[in-house]
């Protein structure tokens, strides 16, 4: 086998596992975004702003993640960001039509976090289980929101989801940091 066989070979067994970090960035500053948005705490801002920042980073950098997990082998993280970048990219284009179309929209895809939550569970990350289960609370939130007419619902979802937003980010933090800064170690659990 040549030299760039061998790299190529190389690059191919390692290209997927360096995607965690980059999907959890991505999930974390989509949600924080999405979230603060939401809860109306910036001014002059609404959901149609966050609309590029789901598309490019929650949707494609995210999907593109959960490829390259596909191709390392883990099927529950390629799962997981595949899925949620096509949420991302969804929730980007969608103009809905009604109130209860919108609610619908927020139930399926609070049963794809749900699913996420529930396959983390065995999982000794609380961070990762953390970030499945306040998105999924989030959703039902949302949906409830638009299903009732309570703003308040789509606040509260909106900060639940920035909380999650923050869980996410963290964990990417320590995964790119080795779980240690210096001399001071990250907790995770």
């Amino acid at each position: 086998m040549s030299n760039e066989a061998a790299v190529a070979d190389n690059r191919s067994l390692t290209l997927g596992a360096a995607a965690g970090p980059l999907g959890y960035l991505a999930l974390g500053l989509t949600l924080l975004a999405y979230g603060l948005v939401a809860t109306g705490v910036i001014s002059n801002t609404a959901g149609a702003d966050t609309k590029d920042l789901a598309f490019w980073v929650g949707g494609v950098t995210l999907f593109i993640a959960g490829l390259l997990e596909f191709r390392a082998g883990s099927a529950g993280t390629g799962t997981a960001f595949g899925g949620l970048g096509a949420l991302w990219v969804a929730a980007s284009q969608m103009t809905f039509t009604s109130t209860n179309a919108a609610g619908l929209f927020f139930v399926l895809w609070a049963l794809l976090a749900l699913s996420l939550t529930a396959s983390q569970w065995g999982h000794e990350s609380l961070l990762v289980r953390g970030v499945y289960g306040l998105f999924t609370v989030a959703l039902v939130l949302w949906a409830i929101d638009e299903f009732a007419g309570n703003a308040d619902l789509g606040k509260i979802a909106g900060w639940v989801a920035a909380v999650a937003g923050l869980f996410s980010w963290y964990a990417a933090t320590v995964a790119l940091g080795g779980n240690k800064w210096g001399r001071v170690t990250l907790p995770v659990r």
